[in-house]
């Protein structure tokens, strides 16, 4: 792995991110400064911290530590979808909450493979 953009769990993170942008588009004016603004923000912040972790690999701990951060933003963006569902009968949303879902098993998996067999040069 030579990137963080070699992982599944970024590049599915980015598609969402960019689904969830277009997809706040379509919500009232009022509220792309609120709701909208907080799912952006939470979906970015999911990448960001996919990222942002690679960058720690060397650290298993901390490479973990914003994992977990992803996947708690993850979460956010999963009520934050929810929420828009709720108000925004007209929107297809459904389809992103399912994919929020899917990348959330997958994080969790990749968590666990970081957490049991992730090597470091410092265990080596």
């Amino acid at each position: 792995m030579k990137s963080y953009k070699d992982l599944d769990i970024y590049n599915e993170a980015y598609r969402l991110a960019l689904a969830v942008h277009v997809m706040t588009q379509k919500l009232a004016k009022a509220e792309h400064y609120e709701l909208g603004s907080q799912v952006r923000r939470a979906a970015q912040s999911v990448r960001s911290n996919i990222v942002e972790g690679y960058g720690r690999r060397e650290y298993k701990n901390e490479f973990i530590r914003y994992l977990i951060f992803a996947r708690a933003s993850l979460l956010e963006t999963g009520s934050h979808l929810e929420m828009s569902r709720s108000l925004y009968e007209n929107i297809e949303i459904a389809g992103l909450i399912e994919d929020y879902n899917l990348l959330g098993k997958k994080l969790a998996a990749f968590i666990h493979y970081v957490e049991s067999s992730w090597m470091t040069p410092h265990d080596k």
